[in-house]
């Protein structure tokens, strides 16, 4: 527990004894106060964590990447294979006219091994390790 977690415990202790002493009538207001101020210190922390993660965006962009959340997004994975399924079909029917049954494996392995290695070619990985903590600090 930090130094901001105790005084918050303080203050709440305090409200509920100020609540009790004066009576049922005060202690909803003293209730309030203090959710309200629970309610600014978090409305604070997500605006720095947002203000946190936009100029880290910017940066990212700033470097030259072509978007905030890099190459490796689920549109971009997608969208590959459904043109190496697309070119698969005309490619497998010259393989089969070609070379029959051989034809068809050997052009259905270099479809495999093309997107093996386009899931995982190196520029993929670029930049995970640049995960920082900063997500985690209030």
């Amino acid at each position: 527990m930090d130094a901001r977690d105790a005084d918050f415990k303080k203050e709440l202790d305090a409200t509920l004894q100020a609540g009790r002493d004066l009576g049922a009538e005060y202690e909803s207001a003293f209730v309030d106060s203090f959710l309200e101020k629970i309610e600014q210190r978090v409305d604070s922390a997500v605006d720095r964590r947002v203000r946190r993660q936009l100029a880290e965006q910017q940066m990212v962009v700033a470097r030259g990447a072509s978007s905030p959340s890099g190459p490796d997004t689920w549109g971009d994975r997608f969208g590959f294979a459904m043109v190496t399924l697309i070119l698969a079909i005309p490619l497998s029917a010259i393989g089969v006219v070609n070379a029959g049954l051989p034809g068809l494996i050997v052009t259905w392995a270099g479809i495999a091994g093309v997107n093996a290695v386009h899931s995982t070619w190196p520029w993929r990985l670029r930049g995970r390790e640049e995960k920082t903590a900063t997500d985690w600090e209030a």
